[in-house]
């Protein structure tokens, strides 16, 4: 066996030696040849990284980016200067040595010698676009905020990063990243609340309202024509805020969110909130009242004992796919509490034509599981909640929504197309059907302001 094994190395080496070296002069492969200069530069940079090796791969990574760096900052110098030694009495600009700058790599800023350029007249210095480029803090703040959102406290953030060799880091301390945080989180909740929404057709708008620590807020997420799920908006306060409502649905109003062929919005229960929508949509906006929201209130003025034939009379009559029948059939329900538990029966009837508007629109199957409910909204909520569960203590409001705003963007990278996305063509069908022998949208002078 021996014998065999050495007889298979020397036929290995016997063939590698055989085979010439492809970028060498006059090869007999006809491949292209590298230029010798170019041959050492890459020994040169395989040597360094894997020197570099030894301190982690960020480290022998970012030794490598950095000089290549240089060679862009030095190419761009040229293109600007000419060559170094050179004298061109035509030239537009000078050389003016170099200057210390910082660049962003691996989560951090490292410090670089840079080099300078000013016109050839010497009234102005030339800013060099590799440099620009290089030394952004768009990078840094979106791994600041990852890693934020991620659970990792302001104080750790510096140790949490990976070496990156004898290269000293700036911007790690617990004042900078939290500076960073607060003004990055600051830009999405201005870039959430903006954001122009009249490229898509709107179907389907959930809006609920939850909390951090004392401030209540209200999100509300929209789904365009092929389900994609979109945040859409956050403010502070709560669904029963008439003042606060009308503000939400006239900024996404405002904003582009059309209503002309009918938008079905789904919504915890709040009367405020169903009166903001009718006042700046009207009846183009169709409401559809959350049921496990109906079916808690309901529940709520129940003793326990009474909780589950109640709780399957409400389901068996949401199922059925007649809404008068199920209409009638609730109502019937409702007669039945009203002499033991008027407060109960109460709460059935209140709303209740709203608590149908998906069955009266047809909707059934694996949409109908969608949009009967603000859970879509609600599982996004889970995850801006997941996102600031190491948040001990919320300053103020503006706080609150800053994190509720950095969550819901972090949400719509884990969000997939809704349950049932392939009925959604159907819906869109009903929803213009129900609307269009309605007036459009009511012009009740009411603004987002």
């Amino acid at each position: 066996m021996t014998g065999n094994h050495t007889h298979a190395r020397n036929a290995d080496v016997s063939i590698l030696t055989a085979v010439p070296d492809v970028f060498s002069e006059g090869n007999v492969w006809g491949l292209p040849t590298l230029p010798a200069a170019l041959t050492d530069r890459l020994d040169a940079q395989s040597a360094m990284f894997a020197a570099r090796m030894r301190q982690g791969l960020l480290a022998a990574s970012v030794a490598i980016g950095l000089d290549v760096l240089d060679e862009l900052l030095e190419t761009e110098v040229t293109g600007l200067a000419g060559a170094k030694g050179k004298h061109d009495a035509g030239r537009t600009h000078k050389r003016h040595g170099t200057v210390g700058g910082t660049v962003t790599l691996g989560g951090r800023q490292v410090p670089i010698t840079r080099p300078r350029v000013r016109t050839a007249d010497d009234t102005s210095e030339a800013p060099l676009g590799v440099y620009d480029t290089a030394k952004a803090t768009d990078l840094l703040a979106e791994h600041m905020v990852g890693a934020m959102l991620a659970k990792l406290s302001t104080r750790r953030y510096g140790a949490a990063l990976e070496p990156v060799g004898d290269l000293k880091s700036k911007g790690t301390s617990k004042s900078t990243v939290s500076a960073k945080f607060v003004a990055a989180t600051s830009e999405r909740l201005t870039e959430l609340n903006t954001r122009p929404l009249d490229g898509e057709r709107w179907l389907i708008v959930f809006i609920d309202g939850f909390s951090f620590g004392e401030h209540l807020l209200v999100g509300a997420l929209g789904v365009t024509a092929d389900g994609t799920k979109v945040p859409l908006a956050v403010v502070e306060g709560t669904t029963e805020n008439a003042s606060l409502c009308t503000r939400l649905t006239a900024n996404l109003r405002d904003r582009g969110l059309d209503a002309s062929a009918g938008v079905l919005f789904v919504v915890d229960g709040s009367k405020a909130l169903s009166k903001a929508i009718r006042a700046v949509w009207g009846v183009k906006a169709l409401i559809q009242r959350c049921r496990l929201h109906k079916e808690r209130g309901i529940l709520d003025h129940l003793p326990e004992a009474e909780h589950d034939w109640v709780r399957r009379k409400l389901r068996a009559g949401w199922t059925l796919d007649d809404a008068d029948q199920a209409k009638r059939d609730l109502e019937a329900l409702a007669r039945a509490l009203a002499r033991k538990h008027p407060g109960a029966a109460g709460a059935l009837r209140e709303g209740l034509d709203e608590t149908l508007t998906v069955t009266r629109l047809g909707i059934t199957g694996s949409l109908l599981r969608t949009v009967f409910s603000t859970n879509p909204v609600e599982s996004m909520i889970e995850i801006v909640r997941d996102h600031a569960a190491n948040v001990k203590r919320w300053r103020d409001g503006t706080m609150a929504l800053r994190w509720a705003a950095a969550g819901m963007e972090a949400a719509r990278t884990q969000f997939r197309r809704v349950k049932g996305y392939r009925q959604l063509p159907l819906l869109a069908a009903a929803l213009e059907a129900a609307t269009a022998n309605q007036p459009d949208t009511l012009d009740l002078r009411v603004t987002a302001s």
